[in-house]
């Protein structure tokens, strides 16, 4: 909503603006409000960890648990207990709590895969929408040549988004007897069957298993930008004309990056954890830019064109996640209406 506020503002004052100011005989002024369409502009996000993985944690066996809070019997690297498992059972497991891990008939056991985030592809949408003013003013003729000094301000925003994390948390299900109790645990103190038993026995295969994707990483940028230059016009035949320019440019960068891990509480609800950060940075660099005009009247004209531009790499960390805004080769369409006074 701000942003459509800020678009149509600049559009309602460029319109007035127009209409106010008073046409000269032979004009040297031009305004030119335009629709600019961005490409080639990309983030990537560079390799996240969240941290050192948790201490591997042993079982009485000495066997390394194969679950983030317990383990069971037969699955992973822990072998089946001393009867192999018979019945499709296994006294040979173990959680951390009885509070959050016993649901229903079942006991609930996660893992996840891994602690770091890879480096991700180069992500964007063409085109980039957004909005351009500019100002020519003539300063002299050669022939039918026309040069002068070309000003701009433009605004575009920009947003990627990374759902293809490698990062997953595994939800397993082990099933016990009904009108059983299967004996109490806490962090503090936590269960720990053994490989040859006797114990409480729970079913040595889950009844049910889902995977949660828990890794989304977002990167969110406004760019303000300004272009100075000299422009040279000439004819291309009647009440068309053709304009190069070429200059200075520069933006002001306005980010926020954001790492989403959602989690699902062992049997609870889904729960998301945001971390990030925002910063703004002022950039620099040049463009070229070529455009051909329409007269339609001794006042106004519709312009189309097509823009370079070369702002470099914008690179920074938000709270350990590191992100790359490639504005190096930058290329714009821009349509619009101008008025000559």
């Amino acid at each position: 909503m701000k942003r459509n506020l800020t678009f149509w503002g600049v559009v309602l004052f460029g319109t007035c603006a127009f209409s106010t100011v008073a046409k000269a005989e032979d004009t040297t002024n031009r305004l030119t409000l335009s629709a600019r369409f961005g490409f080639n502009v990309s983030a990537k996000f560079k390799g996240f960890s969240l941290g050192a993985p948790p201490a591997s944690r042993t079982t009485p066996n000495g066997d390394t648990y194969n679950y983030d809070n317990g383990y069971v019997g037969g699955g992973g690297n822990i072998p089946p207990d001393i009867s192999g498992n018979a019945g499709g059972q296994t006294w040979y497991w173990g959680y951390d709590s009885s509070a959050s891990q016993i649901t229903g008939n079942t006991i609930v056991l996660t893992h996840s895969t891994g602690n770091t985030l890879p480096t991700s592809g180069s992500l964007g949408s063409d085109p980039s929408l957004g909005f351009e003013l500019t100002y020519n003013r003539e300063l002299g003729r050669h022939g039918n040549l026309r040069y002068g000094l070309e000003g701009a301000l433009n605004y575009m925003d920009f947003s990627a988004q990374d759902n293809s994390s490698t990062l997953v948390r595994t939800t397993d299900a082990y099933p016990f007897a009904p009108g059983t109790t299967p004996p109490a645990a806490t962090p503090a103190n936590p269960y720990q069957g053994s490989y040859t038993g006797p114990g409480f026995v729970i079913g040595s295969t889950p009844v049910s298993s889902t995977a949660t994707t828990i890794g989304r990483r977002r990167f969110d940028s406004d760019i303000w930008g300004f272009r100075l230059g000299p422009y040279v016009e000439a004819p291309l035949g009647k009440d068309v004309n053709l304009s190069v320019s070429g200059g200075l440019a520069a933006g002001l960068l306005s980010s926020s990056a954001s790492y989403v891990q959602s989690s699902i509480t062992d049997g609870g609800p889904r729960s998301d954890i945001t971390i990030g950060g925002s910063d703004s940075d002022l950039l620099w660099g040049g463009y070229v830019s070529a455009n051909v005009s329409w007269q339609l009247d001794e006042s106004w004209s519709v312009m189309g064109g097509v823009q370079y531009q070369n702002l470099g790499t914008y690179r920074h960390s938000f709270n350990g996640q590191q992100v790359e805004l490639d504005l190096s080769n930058s290329f714009f369409i821009a349509v619009g209406l101008g008025y000559s006074f």
